[in-house]
C-alpha cells in the first residue's frame, strides 16, 4: 500500500473517542440509577426518576423500557472488565426478579426488551442461574400472550381487553429472542414454534408490497383472520414510521439468525432497502420516512442507532460479499452521523448518550430527546463496530 492510500485509510479514532465518552456517561449514571430507574427518555435533556404510577413509586421497575440500562451495563463491563460497572450490572438481577416474582406490570410484550438484556445476559456471560429462573418465568409470561389460531403475541395490555386483543406491533420482533433462548435453554420446542408462528405472520402481513412496514396488525382472535394495519407512533396509517422499520431489520435478521429461514432474511432486506432509500444527506431518519429534508419535522435517532444494529446483523449473515459490504458501509455511515453530531460526546455533563430522538411524536411525548433504547442501541453498534468479537445480547 502506498504512503498516500494509507494516510487515507478509514480509521475509527473518533468512534474509541466516543465510546470513551459514552463510557463515562454510563459510569456517571450508576450512582442515580441504581437508587431510582430513569424515566423512557429525557426531560430537558436529563433523566429523571420514572413517574409514581399503579401503586408503585417513583423510580420504580416498571414500564418497558427499564431493561436497556442493565443492557448498557452489560456492554460497558464486557469492554472494561470495571468491577464497580458488574457489580451495578448484577445488582440489577434483584430488582427484575422481584418484578416478575410479584408480577409488577407484566401485561406486555415487551417482557423480551426487558428480561433479555436484564437476565439472560448474565445467564450467557456468568452462568447467574437466579438470572435464568427470572428469564424463563418472563418467558412463560410471555407465552401466555400467544393467541391461538392468530399465531401472534398479543402485544398490550389485559388478554380479555377488546381493544387490545389480537393486535401485535413490529417492535415485538426484539421480544422473539426471548422465545428462542428459552426454547435453547430448557429444550421446550413450543417456544420456538411460537417464535417462527409469529414472526411468519408479521413477515407476510406487516411488511407492505413496497418494502414499507405497519406499525401495528390486528387479527381476529377467534379466527385467526388477517384484519387490518394501523398506527400508533406513525405519522398516518399508511405511512412508514422509522423506528418501527428499523426494529423490523433487525428483528428479522435476529429471526433469521435463530431459525435459518431464507424468507426472514429476506425480509429483512426489504426493510432495509426501503430504510435506506429514505435517509436525508447526514443519514439520520426523520421519525416517519414519509418526511425529507426541508420539512421541518425531527430526526429520531433512537431509529437510526438501532437501524445499524440491524445493518450490521444483516450483513453477518449474507454469503453476498458485495451485498454485505453495501450494508456495511451504509451502517458506518449511519453510526459515523451519530457519535459526531447526535451524541453527548462532548457533552461531560450529559445523562443520556444520544440526542435528537423522538418517541411518540402524534402524542407529544419524547420529542426531541434521548431515550434509554437510543442510548442501549447506540452503545451496542459501538460495540458492534470496534470489538468485532462481540456476542449479541439477542
Amino acid at each position: 500500500m502506498s504512503a498516500e492510500a494509507d494516510r487515507a485509510a478509514p480509521t475509527t479514532d473518533h468512534l474509541a473517542a466516543a465510546w470513551n465518552a459514552a463510557l463515562a456517561t454510563v459510569r456517571g449514571n450508576i450512582a442515580d440509577f441504581t437508587a431510582w430507574y430513569p424515566d423512557d427518555t429525557t426531560t430537558a435533556g436529563a433523566y429523571r426518576p420514572r413517574t409514581a404510577r399503579d401503586g408503585q413509586p417513583e423510580g420504580a421497575n416498571v414500564g418497558w423500557t427499564t431493561g436497556f440500562w442493565p443492557g448498557m451495563l452489560w456492554l460497558a463491563w464486557e469492554a472494561t472488565g470495571d468491577d464497580a460497572v458488574g457489580r451495578a450490572a448484577r445488582l440489577q438481577v434483584d430488582s427484575f426478579e422481584d418484578r416478575v416474582r410479584r408480577e409488577v406490570d407484566l401485561d406486555t410484550h415487551d417482557l423480551g426488551f426487558l428480561y433479555t438484556l436484564s437476565c439472560v445476559t448474565p445467564y450467557r456471560l456468568l452462568g447467574d442461574a437466579r438470572a435464568r429462573e427470572a428469564a424463563l418465568k418472563a418467558a412463560n409470561h410471555l407465552m401466555d400472550r400467544f393467541l391461538e389460531p392468530a399465531g401472534i403475541l398479543q402485544a398490550w395490555g389485559d388478554l380479555e381487553n377488546p381493544l387490545q386483543r389480537g393486535r401485535t406491533i413490529i417492535d415485538s420482533l426484539m421480544n422473539v429472542p426471548l422465545l428462542y433462548w428459552a426454547a435453547e435453554t430448557t429444550g421446550t420446542p413450543s417456544f420456538f414454534d411460537a417464535a417462527i408462528r409469529h414472526t411468519e405472520q408479521l413477515r407476510q402481513h406487516v411488511i407492505r408490497p413496497d418494502g414499507t412496514t405497519f406499525h401495528t396488525y390486528y387479527w381476529d382472535p377467534e379466527t385467526g383472520e388477517p384484519l387490518r394495519g394501523g398506527t400508533e407512533q406513525g405519522h398516518q396509517d399508511g405511512s412508514c414510521w422509522a423506528r418501527g422499520q428499523a426494529w423490523g431489520i433487525y428483528g428479522f435478521a435476529l429471526g433469521y439468525r435463530h431459525a435459518r429461514r431464507e424468507s426472514f432474511l429476506d425480509a429483512a432486506r426489504r426493510c432495509a432497502d426501503y430504510f435506506l432509500t429514505r435517509l436525508p444527506e447526514d443519514r439520520i431518519a426523520y421519525w416517519d420516512l414519509v418526511f425529507d429534508d426541508g420539512s421541518g419535522e425531527e430526526r429520531d435517532s433512537s431509529a437510526a442507532a438501532i437501524a445499524v444494529c440491524g445493518l450490521y446483523e444483516l450483513a453477518d449473515h449474507l454469503d453476498d460479499r458485495d451485498a454485505a459490504l453495501r450494508y456495511r458501509v451504509e451502517a458506518d455511515a449511519i453510526l459515523d452521523s451519530l457519535a459526531t453530531a447526535y451524541s453527548t460526546a462532548h457533552d461531560p455533563g450529559a445523562t443520556a448518550l444520544l440526542l435528537h430522538g423522538v418517541y411518540d411524536k402524534p402524542k407529544d411525548v419524547g420529542v426531541d430527546e434521548g431515550s434509554l433504547w437510543g442510548d442501549y442501541f447506540y452503545l451496542e453498534a459501538l460495540s458492534r463496530r470496534l470489538r468485532p468479537d462481540w456476542r449479541s445480547y439477542w
